[in-house]
């Protein structure tokens, strides 16, 4: 195989901008939640309420935000999200230090964060589709996913020795401070970006809100793609808290084993990724999405059995390892592909009405697991939910629906 494939000084500083946030992000993992217990004494249910709350009332904020960034140039779109993340951000430190900090606010800002983590997501995946000659979609989503899980691997351990040493808001600073210094990388990328159609549309329509789900429903080989993805999502996130109190409470692991239990894994995402472009390239597109969609559901049925000790730390550790190495293959093969198959002047509200029905599947499960666990136990609930992903690749498209050049751009990968 080739060396490293280039992808030029444009994709190099918006690849640097992304590994900036996602370090910030991957310090400020669980910041919130932290703030709330140890600073405002918040019990579970405000805790769980706090996680769910932001990102579904985020991703109902987020919904008219997808024709808005469509017909926009998206380049200072992602700018101005990433400010706008910086500055909701910078507001817990600052009322921290005055003394003011409210369970409220917490709230308020993971509200914007959500709904500004969805445009930016839009904004970023139709400039990435421009930018990228079709051929390098994969590399560069493949990058990106990389990168993402070694942000997971490094960022939690190191920020949680943070705020050991530093308090509890140290890692909401960094966070912030990330945005900002992504807005830095996304300007100085430069060149020219072409004026999308109807940017000066004085109000927009209710078609515009729902062109993105009339798309993927309307398409043989997103809509199935795309109903397996939330539920498998949904499930595998609902299973988290619950797995904590099971974990941390009756089980009585120590917090830096739960740390380790799901930081090491990651490890899985990062060489999934890397391995992406090879399979694709040897396998072709649709069989790898489809097989590794299959195999990552195979796995959270496992986390049901887990228990006490050394043994219960293995067995999630092979658990986590197996899942998320399958999720590192399929997920930059899922985002090529959902751009391959949408067109330039829809990509942004295809990409938001995926994100908002991701975001919302996912806090309604949990809220919905939450419940199931207070009847049935953190342990039966999280059988349930390992059971019904099995069920999950039954949604997989089973025919390939791929543009009539996939098979030349699998080899241009090799």
């Amino acid at each position: 195989m080739a060396g490293r494939r280039a992808l030029g000084r444009r994709f190099g500083w918006l690849w640097a901008a992304y590994a900036v946030s996602s370090y910030g992000t991957g310090l400020g993992f669980g910041a919130f939640s932290v703030l709330a217990v140890v600073v405002l004494h918040s019990g579970p249910t405000q805790v769980a309420a706090l996680s769910a709350a932001g990102r579904a009332v985020g991703a109902v904020v987020a919904v008219p935000l997808g024709p808005w960034v469509e017909f926009r140039r998206k380049r200072p779109v992602m700018v101005a999200m990433d400010l706008t993340r910086f500055a909701a951000l910078t507001s817990v430190p600052a009322a921290f230090a005055l003394g003011r900090l409210t369970f409220a606010q917490l709230l308020v800002v993971s509200v914007v964060v959500a709904a500004a983590n969805i445009a930016f997501n839009a904004a970023g995946g139709a400039y990435l589709k421009a930018l990228v000659p079709p051929e390098d979609l994969l590399v560069a989503n493949g990058r990106f996913e990389s990168t993402m899980w070694s942000a997971t691997v490094v960022g939690p351990p190191l920020g949680g020795a943070a705020i050991g040493m530093f308090g509890p808001v140290t890692t909401v600073v960094a966070d912030a401070v990330s945005y900002l210094l992504s807005a830095l990388g996304i300007r100085a990328i430069g060149g020219t970006e072409p004026r999308p159609a109807r940017t000066g549309a004085p109000r927009l329509r209710a078609g515009d809100l729902l062109e993105g789900w009339r798309h993927i429903l309307t398409h043989p080989a997103l809509r199935p793609l795309f109903l397996n993805t939330i539920v498998v999502n949904g499930l595998i996130m609902a299973s988290e808290p619950l797995l904590a109190v099971l974990l941390l409470g009756r089980l009585g692991f120590r917090p830096w084993q739960y740390g380790l239990a799901f930081a090491a894994p990651c490890v899985g995402g990062l060489v999934g990724s890397r391995l992406a472009r090879r399979l694709v390239a040897r396998f072709g597109q649709h069989k790898v999405m489809l097989t590794a969609g299959v195999l990552r559901a195979c796995w959270p049925v496992g986390l049901a059995f887990v228990r006490p000790g050394v043994p219960g730390i293995v067995l999630v550790i092979a658990v986590q390892l197996g899942l998320v190495t399958c999720i590192g293959v399929f997920n930059p093969v899922l985002a090529t592909y959902r751009l391959d198959h949408t067109g330039p002047d829809r990509v942004a509200r295809t990409l938001t009405a995926w994100s908002v029905s991701s975001s919302a599947a996912i806090a309604a499960l949990t809220a919905l697991w939450g419940l199931l666990a207070a009847v049935t136990g953190a342990r039966t609930a999280i059988a349930i939910a390992g059971i019904l992903l099995l069920a999950t690749p039954l949604l997989l498209p089973r025919r390939e629906n791929a543009p009539g050049n996939a098979k030349k751009q699998a080899a241009t990968l090799i």
